[in-house]
């Protein structure tokens, strides 16, 4: 295993190209580069933080996960003040980066309202520490929009960094906050019945965590599902996406639908397949919209392609559509639904942030993209 690449000067800031729109955000525009570390970037989580100080609802925050060598350690925290343009390194989670670790699959997530001590608009990080004998899910808090961090808890422990059948490391963690409880989901291969399952835990402190609950197993103990994130979809109803490994070349987006999002495990599995009858695969994300129609817009992103997945019958198996995108691909690319004016016969405009395909190099970029 290899440490991460430095992102040199914190300072460093990447503008727009000319074709950026206009300077209140009202239009697509991009890619812009949000950091360029050179080869080992990817997994790219952005959040869109409320209007709790400058910069209110046009302030990103913007992370991702490093590979390469020369990297203090932990995940870059960049800041846009103008809507994803323009970017700035903000911090660094942890603050002292943990050298001699190297951290996979970060998460970022503002809290809604005030929990378990900390103030409504606190920023939560996610993440996988891992060395050569273990890996850690860890969360970190940060209640001055990004620029200081301090540790909470480790939600789950597992072996060494093997993504094999047969070993047991913990990966791929994703934050939701429901009712009185922060869900954290993640991907186990713990459990001697499955080689992977996905599954979840919660926390009323963001201290102690409950018991590993189910939320998606394979029939047969080879199959993989993993990478779980979950959308809001209606008032009750609920989507989670993942990919479903049948084997080391060949995973299909599947996905579930529930009206508690902490009961996915009796909800049916279904594979996402396009009208064209074609079939995305591999690192799975989704997102909700508002815009597109009365039951508003499900966008789902696949590593396997530029388009964007929409479905806007709330999740009917027969009507998911490509959406063309400027935005490329990338290894678990993360939309941001940005808020209209209210009606849903306004076209819809989505925050992208993207990082190279897997097992490819790419800068860390950014952009808006249209719904219709």
């Amino acid at each position: 295993m290899v440490a991460a690449l430095s992102l040199g000067n914190a300072g460093s800031a990447f503008a727009a190209p000319t074709n950026s729109g206009t300077s209140r955000g009202e239009v697509p525009f991009g890619p812009v580069t949000v950091a360029d570390p050179g080869s080992g970037a990817a997994y790219a989580r952005a959040v869109r933080l409320s209007e709790l100080g400058p910069g209110g609802s046009r302030t990103l925050l913007a992370t991702f996960q490093q590979f390469d060598s020369g990297n203090p350690g932990g995940f870059p925290i960049f800041r846009s003040d103008d809507g994803g343009r323009t970017w700035l390194q903000r911090g660094n989670v942890p603050d002292n980066g943990e050298p001699g670790r190297i951290w996979l699959q970060p998460f970022l997530y503002e809290l809604p309202r005030a929990f378990a001590g900390l103030p409504k608009g606190a920023v939560l990080c996610a993440g996988n520490s891992l060395d050569s004998s273990s890996t850690r899910i860890v969360l970190y808090a940060s209640v001055d929009r990004g620029l200081t961090w301090q540790y909470l808890s480790t939600v789950a422990e597992g072996g060494p960094p093997r993504a094999e059948n047969g070993y047991t490391p913990v990966w791929e963690p994703f934050l939701l906050l429901h009712r009185d409880r922060l869900v954290c989901y993640y991907s186990d291969q713990r459990d001697p019945s499955y080689g992977q399952k996905l599954a979840h835990q919660t926390s009323t402190d963001l201290r102690h965590w409950g018991p590993v609950v189910d939320d998606a197993v394979g029939a047969e103990y080879s199959q993989r599902p993993g990478m779980t994130t979950v959308a809001q979809v209606h008032r009750s109803l609920w989507i989670m996406t993942y990919e479903f490994g049948v084997s080391d070349t060949y995973y299909p987006v599947r996905y579930k639908l529930a009206r508690d999002p902490e009961s996915f495990g009796p909800s049916p599995a279904q594979e996402l397949i396009d009208q064209d009858g074609y079939a995305p695969s591999a690192a799975p994300t989704v997102a909700w919209s508002d815009s597109g129609g009365p039951q508003g817009t499900i966008v789902v992103s696949a590593n396997s392609d530029q388009d964007f997945f929409v479905n806007r019958a709330l999740g009917d198996p027969d009507k998911w559509t490509r959406l063309s995108s400027a935005m490329p691909r990338g290894y678990s690319r993360f939309a941001i639904p940005l808020a209209g004016p209210g009606s849903w016969r306004q076209p819809g405009l989505v925050f992208v942030v993207t990082g190279a395909p897997y097992d490819e190099q790419a800068p860390i970029q950014a952009g808006v993209i249209q719904l219709d």
